[in-house]
């Protein structure tokens, strides 16, 4: 554990080896800032975290750790915890989140009102989700952040991004996940059933009302309700949500009696919603009041280092859906997954897996198991794949670092997590393989270009 002091415009740094040092230290010279490790000896820097928050309020705590699971991340985040950098540490996350709560501490915000509520660490359920790019890491801080304050919540995103997922992570990690979580599509329902759905309705209220039902606000009472596809709302709904999101009432279909309604509304949608307003067909008081908090996830495409997570943790989940026991994939198959641009995001990607999963006849996915219209993107190639003989352990080495590289758009702190070694030795190889980012090539031709023109 580090404690950073602030010395005019440097930092003056003490280390304790454990929680309770750590804790006995700051009682002596209270810090500026703490970075505080999960992995110590003893107590844990997530179970030491509470008390570390108890006994200096005020002071942010940046959590470091070398674990990349979803779980942690959002228990650090409730716990009160200002940021989450993942090792092997990358240097420049470190200097600009040091930098961020340093920040926000001179301008008095650096106190943060999160529960403390404890939710079991490691818990791997079937809605949890795995990713370690830098996207993903700030989706699962906010998700910790917001969780256990009643604040509507937007997720943006194409489909199959798992918007679903991100709503199902806040129910599950708020204030009372054993409440209910009910989903309502908006785009799969006509607008008169749609009303009855999402409010209920009383009897004789239209033809073939011939009971008294209630909506799913009322089924969500103490819960949470998840709006899908909220920009394909009617008007006429859109004007009775904003009364619910307003006032907290509602009145069912041909019904008087207004009722209360205190379930926490999270809504998605796959298109702009902004420029919907700008259209005339979504209402702009309705947008502002969706957008309290707005959580984006970006397609597939634009974080394909997330696929080395997705593949073992999708792949998990389909063996025991279908009792296979499919566990490996070959590197072609791999290169073909970076290669590809997944129009169909996430969901694609699962159900590409699916069909290879039904269909192997071992325990290994094998190029010819997956659509043509996906490895063409890395190179032809079918049937079982044959290895190339004629490369050399330096060529596949170096072949392997430049497609992580890529797959990373070269951030050498992810490229280090997915190769499992060290920025120096990373350097090293780079430097030893002659690998270099696009970029510094174009402005290195830029410069010789520029020399020669004067």
């Amino acid at each position: 554990m580090l404690q950073l002091h602030f010395c005019g415009q440097g930092h003056e740094v003490d280390l304790a080896h454990s929680v309770d040092d750590g804790l006995d230290s700051i009682r002596t010279v209270p810090p500026g800032l703490i970075i505080l490790d999960i992995r110590m000896p003893g107590r844990d820097g997530l179970d030491g975290l509470p008390e570390f928050k108890d006994s200096l309020p005020s002071v942010p705590v940046i959590m470091i750790t070398a674990f990349h699971d979803m779980d942690s991340t959002i228990q650090a985040m409730k716990n009160g915890a200002d940021d989450y950098i993942h090792k092997p540490i990358d240097i420049d996350e470190l200097d600009d989140a040091v930098r961020q709560t340093i920040m926000r501490r001179q301008l008095g915000d650096s106190e943060m009102s999160l529960a403390q509520d404890q939710e079991p660490a490691g818990r791997q359920g079937q809605n949890t989700m795995v990713g370690h790019s830098r996207a993903m890491k700030e989706v699962f801080k906010t998700i910790g952040l917001v969780a256990q304050q009643p604040v509507t919540v937007l997720i943006t995103g194409d489909s199959g991004t798992g918007k679903e997922l991100v709503a199902r992570a806040i129910h599950d990690a708020g204030a009372d996940p054993s409440g209910p979580f009910v989903a309502v599509n908006c785009a799969a329902l006509v607008e008169t059933l749609l009303e009855s759905e999402l409010f209920g309705h009383e009897k004789g209220s239209f033809t073939g009302a011939t009971t008294r039902q209630s909506g799913k606000f009322a089924l969500a009472a103490g819960g949470t309700i998840l709006l899908d596809e909220t920009g394909e709302l009617p008007p006429t709904i859109q004007a009775k949500l904003l009364r619910v999101l307003q006032e907290k009432e509602y009145v069912p279909v041909g019904g008087a009696e207004v009722l209360r309604s205190d379930a926490r509304v999270i809504a998605t949608t796959n298109v702009d919603l902004l420029d919907r307003v700008r259209q005339g067909r979504f209402r702009e008081d309705l947008y502002y009041r969706l957008k309290v908090v707005t959580i984006h996830l970006p397609p597939l495409r634009e974080r394909r280092e997330d696929i080395y997570d997705l593949v073992p943790a999708l792949l998990a989940r389909i063996n025991r859906d279908l009792r296979r026991k499919v566990t490996g994939w070959s590197q072609s198959v791999m290169d073909s997954f970076l290669a590809y641009d997944w129009p169909g995001n996430v969901r694609e990607l699962e159900n590409v897996l699916m069909k290879a999963v039904a269909l192997c006849p071992g325990n290994n996915i094998t190029q010819n198991l997956i659509p043509e219209s996906i490895r063409s993107n890395a190179g032809p190639a079918t049937g079982e794949e044959k290895p190339k003989l004629d490369m050399s352990l330096a060529d596949v080495g170096q072949a392997h670092i430049a497609r992580v590289l890529a797959a990373t758009n070269w951030h050498r702190g992810r490229t280090c997590q997915i190769l499992g070694i060290s920025r120096p030795r990373l350097r090293r190889l780079m430097k030893q393989y002659e690998l270099v980012p696009p970029d510094y090539l174009e402005q290195d031709r830029s410069d010789t270009n520029s020399r020669e023109n004067d």
